[in-house]
């Protein structure tokens, strides 16, 4: 006996499909990608315009530090802009929590229902809310009453805390409210 299987594709294409997601800046996550680089870029110029600091090293760090995560940041407002993700298949993309969970079997009760929360962002986050704010303190001490020194310390400041409520907020989208966690 001889048995035939037919397997049929289906492709639709809605209007909303462009190369183009100008809905994402719409979003609270877009919003706070916009505020962080455009925060990180503000504090960045006013370092960077200063001529004679009065501590070379702390603001060549803060620098570094601000210039590294624009750009980061910069790239995932990109990518989430032009839908770069699906187009990049080269880039383990799905590299979420709940893969991680997997791989180090990780407290299954607690990330259950934690199912697409990008590690890649996650990991910069952290790190970038951590090393901006010991750059903006370290940059606010040393000023020494500039005024454009500690503009740059206070837009990383704000950085900083755009950060972090970006982290909360992706967190509590993606993984929700825990089971048997009380209100």
């Amino acid at each position: 006996m001889s048995h035939t299987v037919i397997t049929t594709t289906t492709t639709t294409v809605r209007s909303g499909d462009s190369v183009l997601n100008t809905g994402y800046l719409g979003t609270i996550p877009g919003m706070l990608k916009i505020g962080q680089t455009l925060s990180l870029l503000i504090a960045f110029l006013c370092v960077y315009c200063v001529h004679g600091w009065p501590s070379w090293h702390a603001f060549c760090f803060f620098e570094v530090v601000a210039l590294w995560f624009l750009l980061a940041f910069l790239i995932f407002l990109l990518m989430h802009l032009f839908r770069l993700q699906g187009k990049m298949p080269c880039i383990n993309w799905p590299l979420t929590i709940k893969n991680l969970h997997q791989l180090a079997s990780y407290s299954k009760s607690r990330m259950k229902n934690c199912n697409n929360w990008p590690l890649t962002e996650f990991f910069h986050y952290s790190v970038g809310c951590v090393l901006l704010f010991i750059a903006s303190i370290i940059a606010s001490v040393k000023s020494g009453g500039v005024s454009a020194l500690v503009a740059g310390s206070v837009f990383g400041f704000i950085a900083t805390f755009l950060m972090a409520v970006n982290l909360w907020t992706s967190y509590s989208m993606a993984c929700g409210p825990q089971a048997g966690a009380s209100v």
